[in-house]
């Protein structure tokens, strides 16, 4: 297992979306993401999980959170937020044949999983987007 090539191999799919001008490994609170510099997106390590079992190999859980900002001050936010959260969805949609996202063969399989939490923009110019995303390995 390498940490660095999984996390590099998620993000590398994330960013390849169309639509941001801004995208990073290093999270930046969007009050420091300027208007111009979005929509961006940031990816951050959350937690690692192992659960092993004796004589079966160690399953470990990674959760990543990534963060999507738009700003967009002669719309509502959310019409330029939704369509980058369907992209995310898209790179993360597992092969047809097994069912599975597997990040190009380093892992069992990456996915969305959980509460995707959002301000849409609804009292403002900003909208904010964190995906939660669960990389399973298998060791």
């Amino acid at each position: 297992m390498n940490r660095e090539q999984i996390y590099s191999a998620l993000f590398a799919k994330l960013a390849a979306a169309p639509g941001y001008k801004t995208t990073s490994r290093k999270l930046l609170h969007w009050a420091d993401v300027k208007p111009q510099e979005q929509p961006a997106l940031f990816q951050a390590q959350r937690r690692e999980m192992a659960l092993t079992t004796p004589g079966q190999p160690t399953v470990w859980s990674f959760e990543v959170d990534v963060y999507v900002y738009v700003y967009a001050k002669s719309s509502a936010p959310s019409q330029l937020l939704n369509p980058l959260l369907d992209a995310i969805g898209t790179a993360l949609a597992p092969d047809p044949i097994t069912n599975k996202c597997r990040l190009g063969g380093l892992v069992e399989h990456a996915w969305i999983e959980g509460a995707i939490q959002t301000d849409e923009g609804t009292l403002g110019d900003q909208a904010v987007a964190i995906i939660p995303i669960v990389i399973k390995v298998v060791v």
